[in-house]
C-alpha cells in the first residue's frame, strides 16, 4: 500500500527482456537501504525488488500483464520514473490510499503554466468516469492528486479531467517531463470501487 507521495524521481538504467514477453528494469532509485522482496511503486505500479545494491541500483521484474496495462511498456534508458516505498503503520497519510494497481491510462492533453503552479488536462477511458468526482482523489503516475473538474463522456468514449500541480509537485515528479499525448498511469480511488461493488446488490432486480 502507498500514499501517492513521491519520494524520489528515479532513472531507468537498463531495460532487458526477461522470459516470455516480460522485462527486467534496472533503476537508479536513490534508496540505499532497499530490501529484497520489498514493494516499490514505479510510476504508480507496485513492483517487487528482485536485486539491489548499496548504490541504490535495483532490478524489478515487469510481467506481460503489467506491460499491457501501464506505461512501463514505453520505459527506456534515461527515462525518469516516480518512486515511492510502501507505507508503514506509522506513516502519515499525506495523500490517499494507493494500491499500486493501475486501472487504465490517461492521455496528457494540456499543460498550462499558471504563474508558478501548473494546470493540466487529461482524457481518460469512459469506464473510469464513474469513479471520478470533483475534489475527489486520483493517482497519476503514482502521484496523489485532487480532481478540479470532471467532464461528461464524449462520443469517442473518453472524458476530460482537470488538475492543478503546485510548484513542489511539479519540481519533484516526472510530470514535468511529460509531453502532450503521453500515456499516464491512472489509479482511481479504491474506496470508490468498493462502494460501486457494494451498491450492485441494491441495483439487481428482486427475485422474490
Amino acid at each position: 500500500m502507498f500514499s501517492g507521495i513521491i519520494e524520489q524521481v528515479g532513472r531507468v538504467e537498463t531495460v532487458a527482456p526477461e522470459g516470455d514477453g516480460a522485462l527486467r528494469l534496472t533503476l537508479g532509485t536513490g534508496f540505499a537501504d532497499l530490501e529484497l522482496g520489498e514493494s516499490v511503486a514505479v510510476n504508480g505500479v507496485c513492483l517487487t525488488v528482485v536485486r539491489h545494491d548499496a548504490r541504490g541500483l535495483a532490478d524489478f521484474f515487469v510481467s506481460p500483464e503489467t506491460l499491457a496495462r501501464t506505461n512501463l511498456e514505453r520505459a527506456e534508458a534515461g527515462a525518469a520514473v516516480n518512486l515511492e516505498r510502501a507505507v508503514t503503520l506509522a506513516t502519515r497519510l499525506s495523500g490517499h490510499l494507493v494500491q499500486g494497481h493501475v486501472d487504465g491510462q490517461a492521455r496528457l492533453d494540456q499543460v498550462i503554466d499558471d504563474g508558478g503552479s501548473w494546470r493540466i488536462g487529461l482524457s481518460l477511458p469512459a469506464a473510469l468516469h464513474r469513479f471520478c468526482v470533483e475534489k475527489g482523489s486520483i493517482a497519476l503516475n503514482g502521484i496523489s492528486l485532487t480532481l478540479n473538474s470532471v467532464a461528461a463522456c464524449d462520443a469517442d468514449g473518453r472524458f476530460q479531467i482537470g488538475l492543478t500541480l503546485i510548484p513542489h509537485t511539479w519540481a519533484h515528479t516526472n510530470l514535468q517531463h511529460a509531453m502532450i499525448g503521453d500515456p499516464i498511469n491512472v489509479e482511481v480511488d479504491v474506496l470508490a470501487k468498493y462502494v460501486e461493488q457494494l451498491c450492485h446488490a441494491y441495483l439487481k432486480p428482486s427475485t422474490v
